[in-house]
């Protein structure tokens, strides 16, 4: 079955991602250098869905599908219904680890609806920002995937929005992913509905640290992303990753929990003898990686500054 003849193909690149960064949960996040690649083509008529990489032969290959459940979202906001709809996911992003899978997935399915709709003219961000909060139930993952770089994200009656920041030079993300996964929905369930106003106070005071930290002083890191809010209170659904977490801490690397887990992710500093886009060039790389277990992959990533990009009809345009 071919595309329809005024069909205009759309290729969507969208970012992983890890939220909360520690003290900062449900509220900041990282783009990184680890990517999912959709491809959109409207057809005559049907559904065709084909999934390779992360996740192929155990993602759904129907309406079930996360992408095209967030591409038709789209399109009823966009009041446009196409005749059929090819995807073609290429994935890289690891499924279930807490690198934002899910946020890829509903970030991609609404941009290739704004991308393949014949009645828009370009992304409106303040749009596909809430839509794709709205289908993922907040905002931390969906804004670094949209935006790149490390994001603020909050909600103001009921609206989801989004600032990026300017993330020093020499900060490394490493992000350490295990071979078990760990549903977001059972993580959350963990954590109690009331904390102690001490432990709040003592991440609000990390959060605003780790924005400084983040945009000016690197070398603040480690005790930027301690936490007492949920870390340690999800620590029973994955048990080596808190194990693994305590031990980098205590080796003096700057790790926490990438969004829900189970993945971690250090964020280190690029040494300043090494070049500026090598992500393998950190501090202390070695160290950590000699600290993984075996069985865990150690992934040396870089911050995604450019966010979800869109190439439609052979031009290549950024989201943002």
């Amino acid at each position: 079955m071919g595309p329809a003849p005024d069909a205009a193909a759309a290729r969507i690149r969208v970012p992983a991602t890890s939220a909360n960064l520690g003290p900062a949960f449900d509220s900041a996040g990282i783009a990184l250098s680890c990517h999912d690649v959709v491809a959109f083509d409207v057809l005559a008529s049907g559904l065709e869905v084909e999934v390779s990489g992360a996740g192929a032969g155990e993602l759904p290959t129907d309406g079930s599908h996360l992408v095209v459940r967030a591409f038709r979202a789209a399109c009823d906001e966009l009041a446009w219904t196409p005749s059929g709809l090819r995807v073609v996911a290429g994935n890289g992003i690891p499924q279930g680890r807490g690198m934002g899978s899910s946020a890829a997935a509903v970030v991609a399915g609404v941009l290739g609806a704004w991308a393949l709709c014949p009645e828009v003219d370009g992304v409106d961000l303040d749009a596909v920002l809430r839509l794709t909060s709205d289908l993922e139930g907040h905002p931390d993952n969906v804004a670094p995937c949209l935006l790149g770089g490390a994001t603020l994200s909050w909600v103001t009656d009921g609206v989801a929005r989004a600032d990026t920041l300017p993330v020093h030079d020499d900060v490394r993300p490493v992000v350490l992913v295990p071979d078990a996964t760990l549903s977001t929905h059972v993580a959350r369930g963990l954590l109690p509905d009331a904390v102690p106003h001490a432990d709040a106070a003592f991440n609000a005071g990390r959060a605003a640290l780790l924005t400084h930290a983040l945009v000016r002083a690197p070398a603040l890191l480690f005790e930027a992303t301690e936490d007492r809010l949920h870390q340690r209170q999800r620590a029973a659904a994955m048990p080596a990753s808190a194990q693994l977490l305590d031990r980098l801490r205590a080796a003096g690397h700057a790790a926490v929990v990438s969004g829900a887990g189970p993945s971690l992710l250090v964020l280190t500093r690029r040494h300043p003898d090494d070049p500026a886009d090598d992500p393998a060039a950190a501090v202390g790389l070695r160290d950590v990686a000699d600290l993984t277990p075996e069985g865990w992959s150690v992934l040396p990533l870089s911050v995604d500054l450019h966010g979800a990009r869109v190439e439609r009809a052979a031009q290549q345009v950024s989201s943002r």
